[in-house]
């Protein structure tokens, strides 16, 4: 079963940058699709962005939508989301996840569609 790998967490002030990596072992998530949430101090996990099996569907939250991207490069099995303009709010443990799509186009934004997650890489962006 693939397990996934989180990095690139830290601390950097407002109006930084980060990348963050998501790597697959164990197996593939080449048809898979992929999404990272987010969740922070006392809240519910929340939906960051999402991608199809293909790469071709991306889909972000309003509140990073302009400010993160999504990718994936298939030959090294990893996903990224860059980071840029943090701001305080973006405080948070970062997971990423994935689940079979089937050759299906969607991007799935729900936590509970999800079968398998990372172990979380933290986020703090201070003021």
């Amino acid at each position: 079963q693939v397990q996934l790998v989180e990095s690139g967490g830290g601390l950097v002030p407002a109006g930084g940058s980060l990348r963050l990596s998501c790597a697959a072992s164990g197996g593939t998530f080449g048809t898979n699709a992929l999404a990272w949430f987010r969740q922070a101090p006392g809240k519910e996990r929340e939906f960051v962005v999402g991608i199809s099996w293909s790469g071709g569907n991306a889909y972000y939250a309003d509140s990073v939508k302009g400010r993160f991207t999504i990718s994936r490069d298939y030959a090294k099995n990893t996903v990224y989301l860059q980071m840029i303009s943090l701001k305080p709010e973006d405080t948070a443990v970062y997971y990423c996840a994935t689940r079979p799509a089937y050759y299906n186009r969607n991007v799935y934004t729900a936590a509970s569609q999800y079968s398998t997650w990372g172990q979380g890489t933290q986020v703090t962006v201070s003021s």
